[in-house]
């Protein structure tokens, strides 16, 4: 694989890949040195590249890989990812905007609670957009598990978020 075939066919995927490590690895620096590793790794196996039909989902699969690596290792550190949103809008009133933040901060800490396999999923069809056929070859699935999976994940989720709606409900 020529440099720019690497440019045209990898690098656009890099903020996809950077965004799966931190959702899996919780540290922007860690997430930062695997993508790059991934970077590496992808460049160096350039000669079988031309194997690969979907190269962004192959280069996921190595982020994936690497980074549960890097989990297990015991040189990680595991610190708490401080995850700010962006949801300004003008029309938006203070209590709505609160109101936003902490729903946001509530299904950011369920799909944390949710297993491992579930919350990759849901990280790789909602955050990024992924086909299931794309998440079964990352995740090295078939598509009726990261369905039901999926269906499962955002479940717990809903579930979790309609028992804080009805307390909160409740409590008034």
């Amino acid at each position: 694989m020529s440099i720019e075939a690497f440019k045209s066919r990898v690098l656009p995927a890099k903020d996809k890949l950077y965004r799966f490590a931190l959702r899996l690895l919780k540290d922007e620096e860690e997430a930062k040195d695997i993508v790059q590793e991934a970077m590496i790794r992808v460049w160096n196996k350039r000669a079988e590249m031309h194997t690969y039909l979907n190269m962004e989902a192959w280069c996921m699969r190595v982020v994936r890989n690497l980074s549960l690596d890097r989990l297990k290792s015991k040189q990680f550190n595991n610190s708490r990812l401080d995850v700010t949103y962006n949801l300004s809008a003008p029309a938006i009133s203070p209590e709505e905007r609160t109101e936003i933040d902490d729903t946001m901060e509530n299904i950011h800490h369920f799909i944390a609670k949710l297993p491992e396999k579930q919350r990759q999923i849901i990280q790789l069809r909602d955050i990024e957009g992924f086909s299931y056929k794309e998440i079964g070859a990352i995740l090295n699935l078939d598509a009726n598990n990261v369905k039901v999976n999926l269906f499962r994940a955002r479940k717990a989720v809903r579930e979790n978020l309609l028992k804080i709606n009805a307390y909160g409900l409740e409590a008034n």
